[in-house]
């Protein structure tokens, strides 16, 4: 880091002029990054996944999405004819679509009170989000609908991406990070109250572009998935800017110290820079987690997740200390707050969770027992659809298909492909399956291309969760034994397979995550036992943001009141896995930035307890404003549509001020106190194969200070 500050220095200006080439460049080409994002959620070697290609594959549709579901409601019962002529004219308006409208037996799907009618339209998969699939729906039905008849399409997608409270479609979550943005101004100007408050997100700003440029660079050569455009704005956001408060908050405790400015760039980067490297390289250690996992959308945000730390860490020890050691000075004015003393408040702080230490873990930890707590009644699967939307047209006509006596699980139909010929026998078998409702087999040309043919499944129940899987594994039984039958595909199935594919392999996934961590956190806090409580208590911060998500989505403890959403029923099947690799490298930041700086103090001959006060003394304020720039960020995420985003948005954002109160500012500071001189043992032989110097506890003299 000392050559690296060095070589900064002395090319300042070839160093921004680089950087102002890449943010221009990823500024100019944001818009065609973006353009070539994909939506596939493919899950390769999968059957649900073969089924559900097979399907799109012959007819162009379906397979890999829910259907729309078009109702047209009379006001007497309606009459079939007119039903039929109006279905038949919406597919001949719309070719690429197939829609299912009658059965062998009948000749129009209806309500037992005949006042609906109903059809299922499955269609292709949309290339991206600006293309809305139910518009073109809503306007060939209500262009076709009989004279008197109402006019509405539903279906699981209609009621999950439109908002809560009104039912209409809500603005695009990237407009989100402005929010984000202007929140971490206002904290930003509270540190630094001077206009070095702007140096944090020009460094976030050309860190999130940057990351965009070489996103672009990746999607020439493999399929990135469309959230990591959201990533790399929201988490891009965060982490640059805790990587830049890092360093500049040292870079000005050694200028108050007396350094001349480019001696105190140096200092700053061989400490906090030095704190930066570790932590961004900690958080994309977290997201191997996904890289390595065989599913392709995954792998690709893995990728992507990866680059934003990286990048935040290269601009935060490349372009920040150039731009300090040129114009740093003269930018940090009124300088209203000094940075010559640690924090009063810190300090008094920490010397009080020293003195009552053992009261201090206790509390620490029973609260995240009470947290941990409710993880363990947890659902994985989709969101119910009570607690997607409460109002709006998708809202009301699943209303009347639900009070017409249609089954919940019309929302999540599956698909099953046969050969044709192998309907009637099919559906048969099918519908003898405990938990299906109906099997729908259209007769119509649309559902059989190619000697085969398409068939529908109704379950009884919403197929969204691992409570209600059980008749999506029974029907998969059936089909695999019925002679005839090619696959199964559907929301069900799709979760079944994402199951397998992801949670299956995890384990492995997970101990060579903990033991990477631990490897990189032995070389930089030199100790075997800092780092074994650091991925402990870290797992054990993620278990309780689990609990808490459960209590207050799954259970509904808090979605009612806040956000006007009932209870989910289930943790959307994707959200554990992400909040995991990302809250796992995000909350390690601090642990990093802490400990570093505790490390620091005791190997400058000061006590074990001295070196936490002063230690969390300097960092706490940091620690604190870092956290609160991340939690703007998600909660910036937590208002965009859709109960999924909602759901992922808080549980990070929790997490991270769980992690940022409880477990780094009570738990870490107590622990490191209780366990004394046992903190800083580095035996030789790990020392040697690490190849750092090893560590043995100094002598230490009870410094504990009563700061009143």
């Amino acid at each position: 880091m000392n050559r690296l500050a060095h070589v900064v220095l002395r090319h300042r200006k070839l160093v921004v002029v680089v950087w102002l080439v890449l943010f221009v460049a990823g500024a100019a080409l944001a818009g065609k990054t973006t353009e070539r994002l994909t939506l596939d959620f493919s899950l390769p070697g999968q059957p649900g996944d073969e089924a559900a290609n097979e399907i799109l594959a012959t007819y162009g549709n379906g397979g890999v999405i829910e259907p729309v579901i078009a109702t047209l409601t009379f006001p007497a019962p309606a009459q079939p004819a007119a039903v039929t002529s109006a279905f038949r004219a919406m597919q001949r308006e719309l070719p690429d679509t197939r829609v299912v409208s009658s059965t062998t037996e009948e000749p129009v799907l209806l309500t037992e009170d005949r006042r609906t009618a109903y059809a299922f339209v499955f269609i292709r998969f949309p290339e991206d989000f600006s293309i809305d699939p139910t518009e073109a729906i809503e306007a060939s039905l209500a262009k076709n609908a009989p004279s008197g008849a109402e006019s509405a399409v539903t279906g699981y997608s209609a009621l999950a991406y439109t908002d809560v409270e009104t039912g209409e479609a809500a603005p695009s979550v990237l407009s989100e990070a402005l929010l984000a943005g202007l929140g971490a101004f206002a904290v930003l100007l509270f540190v630094f109250a001077s206009f070095l408050a702007l140096l944090p997100l020009v460094i976030a700003a050309v860190s999130i572009l940057t990351t965009f440029l070489v996103v672009l660079l990746f999607t020439t050569f493999m399929e990135v998935s469309f959230l990591v455009q959201f990533l790399a704005a929201l988490i891009g956001l965060g982490v640059a800017i805790d990587y830049s408060l890092l360093i500049v908050t040292r870079w000005r405790e050694e200028r108050a110290h007396g350094r001349e400015n480019e001696a105190a760039v140096v200092a700053a980067m061989e400490t906090a820079g030095h704190a930066v490297v570790f932590s961004g390289v900690t958080v994309a250690i977290g997201l191997v987690a996904l890289v390595v996992l065989p599913v392709p959308f995954l792998r690709s945000m893995g990728i992507g997740g990866m680059l934003i730390p990286l990048i935040s860490v290269i601009a935060s020890t490349t372009l920040l200390p150039a731009i300090l050691g040129g114009i740093g000075p003269r930018v940090d004015w009124p300088r209203i707050r000094k940075e010559g003393t640690a924090s009063h408040g810190w300090t008094r702080w920490a010397a009080a969770v020293v003195r009552r230490r053992w009261l201090v873990a206790g509390v620490a930890l029973a609260i995240l027992a009470l947290l941990v707590a409710p993880v363990f009644q947890i659902k994985i699967g989709l969101a119910n659809t009570d607690s997607l939307t409460k109002a709006g047209p998708a809202f009301d006509a699943y209303q009347r298909l639900k009070a017409g006596g249609l089954p919940d699980g019309i929302v999540t139909p599956m698909e099953v492909i046969v050969e044709e010929g192998s309907e009637a026998a099919a559906a048969e078998a099918l519908s003898g399956v405990p938990g299906v409702a109906d099997v729908v087999v259209d007769g119509g040309p649309a559902s059989t291309r190619n000697g085969t043919s398409v068939i529908t499944v109704l379950p009884e129940v919403q197929t969204v969760d691992s409570d209600s899987l059980d008749v999506v594994r029974r029907v998969r039984e059936t089909a695999d034994t019925t002679p005839g039958v090619r696959g199964v595909a559907g929301i069900g199935p799709g979760q079944l397979d994402f199951g397998e594919a992801v949670y299956g392999n995890f384990p492995l996934v997970f101990a060579l995550i903990i033991l990477l961590t631990y490897v990189l956190l032995v070389r930089a806090f030199r100790s075997l036992l800092l780092p074994l409580k650091a991925v402990a208590f870290n797992l054990l911060s993620i278990a309780a943001t689990f609990g808490a998500v459960v209590w207050f989505w799954q259970l509904g403890h808090g979605s009612e009141a806040v956000f006007g959403i009932a209870p989910t029923g289930a943790v959307t099947f994707w959200i554990p896995l992400m909040v995991f690799a990302f809250l796992y490298g995000l909350s390690m930041d601090y642990e990093v930035f802490i400990l570093a700086r505790v490390r620091e103090e005791y190997d400058a001959a000061r006590s074990t307890d001295t070196a936490i006060i002063e230690g969390v003394g300097r960092t706490g304020r940091l620690v604190t404003s870092a956290a609160l720039i991340l939690f703007l960020a998600f909660a910036s995420l937590a208002s965009a549509p859709g109960t999924d985003n909602k759901l992922f948005a808080t549980a990070l954002g929790f997490g991270i001020l769980l992690d940022a109160t409880v477990v780094r500012s009570l738990l870490v500071p107590s622990l490191v106190s209780l366990m004394g001189a046992w903190n800083w043992y580095l035996p030789t032989w790990a020392a040697r194969l690490l190849r750092v110097e090893p560590s043995l506890p100094h002598a230490e003299v009870d410094e504990r200070v009563a700061v009143s």
